[in-house]
């Protein structure tokens, strides 16, 4: 099936801030590294259940994220490639990437928290990984209509 392009100016723009935000919290992550390590961590203070309480939390957050692209980034690309020139939509296009964007961060916050409290670096090492794989993975795509 071929597929068409729209070159709305408003949805191109909106893939350009889109982009920069995730460039954005993608540097953040690894600043959010650098403070955990420059900070280091108070000895003897981690707590195995907060660790484990926190990657229930990270689990949940995946899952909040893949409902989130489903109910507002999948379906309104759907109607913005319908409807390109459809504000309202394109709004609830780029709100859905920002709070990808935020709960991915969340994750690496995650690392960085358990790091300060007493974690080694290998130990919070998956909630740095996860949130800067998330944030990568999830880059704006541009709203594509099939021809039936």
């Amino acid at each position: 099936m071929p597929k068409f392009r729209h070159n709305n100016p408003q949805v191109e723009n909106a893939i350009k801030i889109v982009r920069v935000i995730q460039i954005a919290m993608l540097l953040s992550v690894l600043l959010i590294v650098v403070a955990g390590e420059f900070v280091g961590s108070i000895p003897k203070f981690s707590n195995p259940t907060l660790f484990y309480a926190l990657s229930l939390a990270t689990i949940t957050i995946v899952g909040v994220i893949l409902v989130v692209r489903r109910t507002l980034v999948l379906q309104s690309a759907a109607s913005l490639a319908a409807r390109p020139d459809d504000v309202a939509t394109l709004n609830r296009w780029r709100a859905g990437y920002v709070m990808t964007y935020a709960l991915s961060e969340a994750i690496a916050i995650f690392g960085l928290l358990l790091r300060v409290i007493g974690f080694s670096l290998s130990q919070v090492a998956s909630f740095y990984v996860a949130g800067f794989i998330l944030l990568l993975f999830f880059g704006p795509r541009r709203p594509v209509r099939t021809a039936a």
